[in-house]
């Protein structure tokens, strides 16, 4: 029986390897992670991440060939395969601080497999990792072998939250990256193998260790700047009295560009978009591509500019001000049927609208208040550290209320900012919402999902990200 190891019970670990779990009944899979707590809620009715469908493949394997523990050595020593799915957040200090990736956790992780096992061993990278991680990994466990011959394999992960299981079960493609060598090529076909119980072959692709770990940068940047190019356009849109949302449809009929990933928004967030481009700025940097790098750098700009531009409108709008004003912000996540709110531009937007004395109140149906807190009182990057090293969440902030309905959050406010596009924000009743707010009462949409028209029949004034703007807010500056 071939055993998996996957060490890391995060959103990329626990999901995949249940789906593989589910996929091959004759593999026995262990997810190991040295956080006591995490392993106990995957081992419980309420898992540690919500993500549709996850629910019903882990109970479905879980105690069969699906094992979830603390006691990551045994595992490891015992498996033909490992997966290594350990954050690798951006360094903050030293050498290439706020762009190149902290292998810490990576290098302690390749050292203890060294050290434990007896057996040869597959290792997989699964945690996106800058190209040449695999090279030094490759390198810690030679030094350390003690005989035992290691394989290195680049498998990463294309998962988009609120559909990583079905991104599992029906993947666009899966990439496997090994040395050209005779060992490294059967190391790809054992992982091919295992994948291919439920992936067609054609959409398997074997290439090198670089070409594998580079293209899960290069895929996540290419998503990432077409968020950019939008909603740079719709800055433009908004000076020119354009619609984005008549603009992106048009440009996305052309089959050469496709409609995906063309709606404006507050920005784009996430774990892995903004750490992967500053990876890709750094490792450009390094390679004596300066004009590379400040083109990839130009993408994260024009979305913390979209954030700041957002804040701005707020507050130019409400009278310059929003001092002791009470403004509910409506989702929280980074995106809709995830939890997730790791680099989220509701954090900057909440922290511009505090900054300038603001009272929120924050309804999202699926972060928790104390998760809710801990993001608007810590550092950037420290989200990315495994949270026992994470700084201990301070006394909540005063300015910060958490509540868990939407009615709630709204009432007696001066202003709604919509962040995250959760479907029940597109139902919501608006006129029940209007009459229990403070007037002139305002709806800053960032993410394109209510009626306008209905709204401002209603009675609001309404700012809705790249339309055409309301007569209240034309002769507003939109940039400080």
């Amino acid at each position: 029986m071939v055993k998996i190891c996957c060490i890391g019970a995060g959103y990329v670990g626990g999901p995949t390897m249940a789906v593989i779990a589910l996929k091959c009944p004759e593999i026995q899979v262990a997810v190991v992670d040295i956080s006591v707590p995490r392993i106990s809620a995957w081992n419980s009715d309420t898992l540690p991440i919500y993500e549709p469908g996850l629910d019903e493949v882990v109970k479905k394997c879980r105690g069969k060939n699906l094992f979830f523990s603390s006691d990551v050595e045994k595992h490891v020593s015992e498996a033909d395969i490992v997966f290594v799915s350990v954050n690798t957040p951006t360094k903050t200090q030293g050498l290439g601080a706020g762009k190149a990736a902290d292998l810490t956790y990576w290098e302690s992780a390749a050292r203890m497999i060294a050290d434990v096992s007896k057996s040869n061993k597959i290792v997989v990278e699964k945690s996106t990792v800058p190209v040449k991680t695999a090279e030094a990994i490759e390198k810690i466990l030679t030094h350390n072998s003690k005989g035992i011959n290691f394989q290195i394999l680049s498998n990463p992960e294309f998962l988009a939250e609120g559909t990583a299981i079905q991104d599992l079960f029906e993947p666009d493609r899966v990439l496997i990256g090994g040395r050209e060598t005779p060992e490294g090529q059967k190391a790809i076909k054992a992982l091919r193998d295992v994948y291919a119980h439920w992936v067609p072959m054609d959409r398997i692709i074997c290439t090198n260790l670089w070409s594998a770990e580079l293209s899960k940068l290069a895929a996540n940047a290419f998503l990432a700047q077409r968020i950019s190019s939008v909603n740079a356009m719709s800055a433009l849109c908004e000076a020119t009295g354009a619609d984005v949302s008549q603009v992106s449809h048009a440009v996305g009929k052309d089959t050469r560009i496709g409609p995906k990933f063309l709606n404006a928004s507050v920005g784009f967030g996430g774990s892995c978009f903004q750490k992967d481009i500053l990876n890709l700025v750094y490792i450009c940097e390094c390679n004596g591509l300066p004009e590379v790098a400040n083109y990839w750098k130009q993408v994260i700009k024009v979305n913390d500019y979209q954030k700041t531009r957002f804040v701005n409108r707020i507050v130019s709008s409400m009278f310059n001000t929003v001092s002791g004003k009470k403004i509910a912000i409506l989702g929280f996540a980074f995106k809709k049927d995830t939890g997730d709110t790791r680099e989220t531009p509701a954090i900057d937007v909440c922290k511009g609208l505090l900054g300038d004395k603001a009272m929120l109140s924050i309804y999202d149906p699926q972060v928790s208040e104390e998760q809710i807190q801990r993001d608007l009182s810590m550092n950037k990057f420290d989200w990315d550290h495994p949270v026992h090293l994470q700084p201990t969440s301070p006394s909540s902030m005063k300015q910060v209320s958490v509540v868990w309905d939407a009615y709630a959050a709204t009432k007696d406010a001066h202003g709604i900012c919509i962040l995250t596009e959760w479907d029940e924000f597109k139902t919501l009743d608006y006129q029940k919402i209007y009459d229990n707010m403070q007037k002139p009462a305002f709806v800053f949409d960032g993410r394109n999902i209510v009626d306008v028209a209905k709204l401002r029949e209603i009675g609001f004034i309404v700012y809705s990200i790249g339309k055409p703007l309301d007569e209240w807010l034309k002769d507003m500056p939109a940039v400080a």
